[in-house]
């Protein structure tokens, strides 16, 4: 009888492992993201105004009569090649009236994943997947795996330096994309 107790224990533990195992791995590789798609189409970025009383306001008649603000500058844009996944869509490097510049992804279409960021690299689009992230500037996780959606670059991310677009899973150091801003 001792025996069989002891064999029931022993099966109570082995399955409440295999459970717990199980739910872990499910938590780290997140199986379920690859069956969902995320989509964010966010409008072009627009240049900062002034808002309305503040100084250096036009007059409101002055506001109706002003030209709409000129579109984006494009600095730079290429396709985007697929690496590990499925990737396709066009990045582009865009600068406002005002200054700030911006990375738009237009049309992207990955994979989902885990732990999805956007990188600027020094690697060239056709490197090795597994040099994307060795000089680097992350512009962020990916707000979704389908659509066109806008990052901003930070003043002092030199474009001439950092030409390569990555959509980079953090969590498996894994590229599934890439784009040359040419």
């Amino acid at each position: 009888m001792e025996r069989r107790s002891r064999r029931r224990r022993m099966l109570v533990v082995a399955a409440a492992g295999g459970v717990l195992a199980l739910a872990a791995g499910l938590a780290w590789f997140q199986p379920q993201k690859l069956l969902i798609d995320e989509r964010v189409d966010e409008a072009l970025p627009a240049a900062a105004t002034a808002p309305p009383g503040t100084p250096g306001d036009t007059a409101p008649a002055q506001r109706q009569a002003r030209r709409p603000d000129p579109e984006p500058k494009v600095l730079a844009a290429g396709p985007f090649r697929s690496l590990g996944h499925a990737t396709s869509g066009r990045a582009v490097a865009l600068e406002l009236a005002d200054g700030r510049r911006f990375l738009r992804l237009e049309r992207l279409r990955t994979s989902n994943g885990p732990d999805l960021f956007v990188y600027l690299s020094t690697a060239a689009a056709d490197a090795p997947r597994d040099t994307f992230d060795d000089d680097f500037r992350s512009l962020g996780r990916l707000k979704a795996n389908q659509g066109s959606q806008n990052y901003e670059i930070r003043d002092g991310i030199p474009l001439d330096r950092y030409r390569t677009v990555v959509i980079w899973c953090r969590r498996f150091t894994y590229a599934f994309g890439a784009a040359a801003l040419g």
